[in-house]
């Protein structure tokens, strides 16, 4: 079915701040009975990019995940606003997190990362003909970087090393689609 069976009455505001802005939907839910629904809306596209040189390297990024309370290895990644191409928001967070600029880029991916509470999309791009620069890292921000084999942070997602969703699907869509 296309057409949306929820009908919404009522939505209010419950808290916003510079990235997200919390809702609460007072709904006919598809069965007709009154519901609520809770719905995060992200001001940012996300977007992750998957460097690759001439070798067959990537680059992984590492840090400490807040709302997860955890250590987590990633592909360099962030938000682009609404407002900006997305291309030039990938192009400038590949260069804060690894230093590296791309003449060659290709969008693999469009992901919605949590679709039943969130109406976030994210992008994944594959960066390639490589140059190394320096980095400009965001003042919330401490970070690993670790360069490897593409191969290798294929297997890091196949046995669990790495679990955002942005960095496995993206992963996984270079390895299946390039064959890199």
């Amino acid at each position: 079915m296309e057409q949306n069976p929820w009908r919404t009455q009522k939505i209010k505001q419950i808290y916003e701040n510079p990235w997200i802005k919390v809702e609460e939907h007072e709904v006919i839910n598809p069965a007709g009975n009154p519901g609520i629904y809770g719905k995060v809306h992200f001001k940012n596209k996300a977007l992750g990019i998957i460097p690759v040189d001439e070798e067959g390297n990537t680059w992984l990024i590492g840090q400490y995940r807040y709302p997860l309370d955890c250590y987590s290895w990633e592909i360099p990644m962030g938000g682009g606003s609404i407002e900006i191409d997305i291309l030039e928001s990938a192009k400038r967070e590949l260069k804060e997190e690894t230093g590296l600029t791309a003449k060659k880029w290709t969008e693999i991916l469009k992901i919605h990362t949590s679709n039943s509470v969130t109406n976030e999309e994210g992008f994944v791009y594959l960066a390639q003909d490589l140059e190394q620069g320096e980095t400009e890292f965001e003042e919330t921000e401490i970070l690993a970087i670790k360069k490897l084999p593409f191969k290798k942070a294929l297997e890091m997602v196949l046995n669990g090393e790495i679990t955002d969703g942005i960095s496995v699907a993206g992963i996984l869509k270079v390895a299946r689609v390039f064959g890199i």
